[in-house]
């Protein structure tokens, strides 16, 4: 009977050629909801398994399940031919994107047993030559299937073998989910073998020496057990006596010990391998130097043995060197281990040379409890659930253990420092307790979560990077004049302006906008009339106890109403009557029921003036005015000079022309306003719903949002409708018709549209496409530009303006502002999701031409 051995989370490629036996094989041993078979997935897209031409398309659905399946932690198998390296290379990337085993199981089946399976099927019509074909390949291959990335392979020769098999699955190494505890979570030793004895003496270990009096073993009380979190290793005086100790009592079961970033090195500097002998490594070579060759390669299976972490009771603790992020645990490849023995780096060194560290355990959100070391503290601080119990022995700080599950530290002092730190351990005057953890209230907001740079993991655009002195700009806003921080949840993204346009006359053109949407591969856009407001998100509350439970209800407030940087648009008695309006509309359309308990809006409110009057009067109605006063005089001149002669063609033409364009200029803002009194006159244009309590919905179509906009313009007169059009930038009369239209609002007075994806949130292989592509009008662009923008020479000088830096803000301030409606519709602490808020803040204040 052979026995075929499966990681318990791997993903199982069957190899074999057509008619070997693997989908009884799957069906024999595996679940059918563990199985995806290519055949069924051929069928499932074209309706016929035998369909040859649908086969990249059937490959595309098993890759997208089997995706889902790893991802959710759940045993995939692949029932497949997969004897070409091409294919298993896909299938073998695969897993170790999810971070899983992959395992190969061969069918190694003589050829005319599989001639004669096929023969008796009558969906099968393929030739001989196929067969002979594939079983080349799969004989081609055996030898390279480790090569090639399995980490388990097992080949079944011939029918019978294939019959007697049997599967066994086994746990990862790293999974001692029934090892219970209770735990004594040992920091980094560094040589340090006195103060671990110490420290071991004060969690009532009981200590086994030698004939030589050496401590060999540590027996622990009332069943505890010592887990190391590593950096046994290096610095210290005494790396032979803390790797004596620990040895003993991991083979006497006393201790679990997971390996750190010094251990990794100290084992290959002992095979010969080429490292720099820096960090302390020294100090160990020398020290194992003096002790006998026996002792020596005794150390060399240790570190050789040791799993990068460890998942104990029952997943409710995990243990990792430098930290382990959820969804590495339990996990297994060569990226997990890394990011166990060396953490998460910014890419950036600080003024000592050092890795700045990126601050993963401020972003954790798992369920398990995850005890770390790898960068010594003065004083261990809970942060969401993980504490670092690294606090610097070697430098001269404490050695300190975790009694888990009781949550209390134990430490015992360094001796003397041993060895001088690169950087300053304790800074002058300040001493840590390594006994009394600090823990930060989740619900509390601190200035340190957005001051300084800071950089933000974010699901759409990887990291982003908030400067330091932006930062604390936006604190300045954020803290003098922004709404109460619990109705904060989101600040909306700059849109970026589309290509400059070469058409004479036209800085902006919807040809450029359909154009860059082409090349990103998105079929259809939305064109979205741009309405001439002020941009406003408002979060509305079903009830009193909705608002009091999820928002604390500020003020007895059911919402808020804001501006782009935060600020309340409205005085409080307003707002109070803008929100109760918003809540009715809600209500009575029945969008509470179907998107939660609370809702966010986008949208401008209207007229202009409403927000910006002080900038009309200030820039453009003094603009204009001016204008008005000072060109029809010197027109007037002009012509009488003209009258009498003078030749002062070409300047009485250009005054004329400035003349008819501060009209046009006027013209243009003026459309803009009409009267209000109060809210009296002001209306809100919905058109997104960036998230409410039930989920965020940046997967939603842009038709989907706007049409929940139509249900509230139904539903209220305080809604204005934002009219849009669908355009497919792949026809030509399609395109027309958008420009068409575009031109339409235009000449009406509008500003423009913007264009958006269809479906909203878009990603490509280069990454995320432009969420937004704003196309103003020409009359519209006199307000930004100057009212004689359009005159030839400076139309010209216009076209070079760079949209680089502009571009990417506004993919950078959608990323973060997504990341945040995420972290709080999850109900991560507010200082999460003010991380995102204020990041969008800070952002803006980055050297971008304003004008784009």
């Amino acid at each position: 009977m052979s026995e075929v051995t499966v990681p318990e989370l791997s993903l199982v490629v069957l190899v074999g050629t057509s008619g070997s036996g693997k989908s009884t094989f799957a069906r024999t041993h595996f679940l059918a909801t563990e199985v995806l078979s290519s055949d069924v997935c051929r069928g499932l897209v074209a309706d016929d398994e035998n369909d040859q031409s649908a086969t990249a398309d059937a490959f595309d659905v098993l890759g997208f399940i089997a995706g889902k399946r790893l991802a959710a932690g759940r045993l995939t198998v692949v029932d497949a031919t997969n004897v070409q390296p091409s294919a298993r290379r896909s299938l073998v990337d695969l897993a170790r994107s999810h971070d899983v085993l992959p395992v190969a199981v061969v069918l190694d089946v003589p050829l005319d047993v599989c001639a004669a399976r096929n023969a008796e099927r009558t969906d099968r019509s393929f030739g001989a030559h196929v067969l002979r074909r594939q079983r080349a390949d799969l004989q081609r291959g055996l030898k390279s299937l480790q090569r090639e990335g399995f980490r388990v392979v097992h080949v079944l020769r011939g029918v019978e073998e294939v019959q007697a098999a049997t599967i066994v699955r086994t746990r990862l190494f790293t999974d001692l989910r029934t090892e219970t505890g209770p735990f004594d979570v040992v920091g980094d030793v560094h040589g340090c073998r006195e103060e671990l004895t110490d420290l071991l003496t004060e969690l009532g270990y009981r200590l086994v020496t030698d004939g030589q009096g050496r401590a060999v073993d540590a027996v622990p009380p009332a069943d505890r057990k010592a887990v190391f979190v590593g950096d046994l290793v290096d610095r210290g005086p005494d790396t032979p006596g803390v790797l004596r100790l620990v040895m003993g009592m991991q083979a006497a079961g006393h201790a679990l010990v997971v390996p750190g970033n010094h251990e990794d090195k100290l084992l290959r500097a002992l095979r010969g391998r080429q490292v720099q002998v820096s960090h302390g490594l020294a100090e160990s070579l020398e020290q194992l130097a003096a002790e006998p060759e026996e002792f020596r390669a005794e150390v060399e299976r240790f570190l050789d043995g040791l799993v990068s972490h460890y998942v104990l009771d029952g997943g409710r603790l995990v243990v990792a060197h430098a930290g382990l992020l959820e969804r590495y645990q339990g996990r297994a490849s060569r990226r997990v281990r890394a990011f166990c023995l060396y953490g998460q780096t910014t890419g950036e060194t600080d003024e000592f040379g050092l890795p700045v560290r990126y601050p993963w355990a401020q972003d954790y959100r798992g369920a398990a409890t995850v005890v770390y070391g790898h960068t010594p503290v003065p004083t261990p601080e809970w942060v969401n659930g993980t504490i670092c119990v690294d606090t610097g022995c070697v430098f001269g700080g404490h050695l300190t253990a975790l009694r888990y599950p009781e949550r209390e530290l134990v430490a015992v002092p360094a001796r003397r420092v041993h060895h001088e730190p690169a950087r300053p351990f304790l800074p002058a005057g300040l001493e840590g307790d390594a006994t009394r953890a600090a823990v930060r209230d989740p619900d509390v907001l601190d200035v340190t979560d957005v001051l300084g740079k800071r950089v933000v993991e974010t699901a759409d655009h990887g990291r982003v990077t908030v400067r330091e002195e932006n930062a604390a700009a936006a604190l300045e806003v954020v803290s003098r004049f922004a709404v109460d921080p619990r109705w904060l949840l989101h600040l909306p993204p700059t849109t970026a302006p589309v290509l400059t346009s070469r058409r004479p006359g036209h800085l902006e053109h919807p040809d450029e906008a359909f154009a860059a949407y082409a090349a990103d591969g998105v079929g259809e856009v939305l064109c979205e009339e741009k309405h001439m407001g002020s941009r406003a998100l408002a979060l509305v509350c079903r009830d009193e106890r909705v608002a009091r439970e999820r928002f604390g209800a500020p003020g007895d407030a059911l919402g808020a109403v804001w501006t782009r940087t935060g600020r309340s648009f409205f005085d409080p008695a307003a707002t109070e009557v803008l929100v109760g309006e918003l809540r009715t509309a809600l209500e009575t359309s029945g969008l509470f029921d179907e998107l939660g308990d609370w809702v966010l809006l986008d949208g401008e409110v209207l007229p202009w003036d409403a927000k910006a009057r002080e900038l009309l009067r200030g820039r453009f109605a003094a603009t204009g005015a001016a204008g008005r006063a000072a060109l029809p005089v010197a027109v007037g001149a002009l012509e009488r000079a003209a009258g009498r002669g003078l030749d002062v063609t070409d300047l009485l033409s250009r005054t004329r022309s400035r003349a008819e364009n501060v009209e046009r200029f006027t013209d243009a803002y003026r459309r803009y306003c009409w009267p209000t009194d109060g809210l009296d006159g002001v209306r809100f244009a919905p058109f997104a719903v960036p998230a409410a309590s039930s989920a965020t919905f940046a997967d939603r179509p842009h038709d989907w949002h706007l049409g929940v906009a139509d249900r509230l313009v139904a539903a209220s007169d305080r809604f204005a409708p934002t009219r849009r059009l669908r355009v497919d930038v792949t026809d030509a009369s399609s395109c027309a018709a958008g420009t068409a239209w575009w031109e339409e609002l235009t000449a009406a007075g509008g500003e423009g549209m913007v264009v958006k994806p269809l479906a909203n949130r878009v990603r490509t292989g280069r990454g995320m496409v432009q969420p937004a592509l704003k196309v103003r009008g020409r009359e519209y662009l006199r307000l930004v530009y100057g009212p004689d923008y359009a005159e030839p020479e400076h139309l010209e000088r216009l076209r070079q303006r760079s949209l680089g830096r502009k571009r990417s803000l506004a993919l950078r301030e959608h990323a973060l502002g997504l990341e945040g409606l995420e972290r709080a519709v999850r109900g991560e602490p507010l200082w999460r999701v003010h991380e995102c808020v204020v990041g969008v803040l800070a952002l803006e204040s980055e050297p971008v031409d304003p004008r784009l």
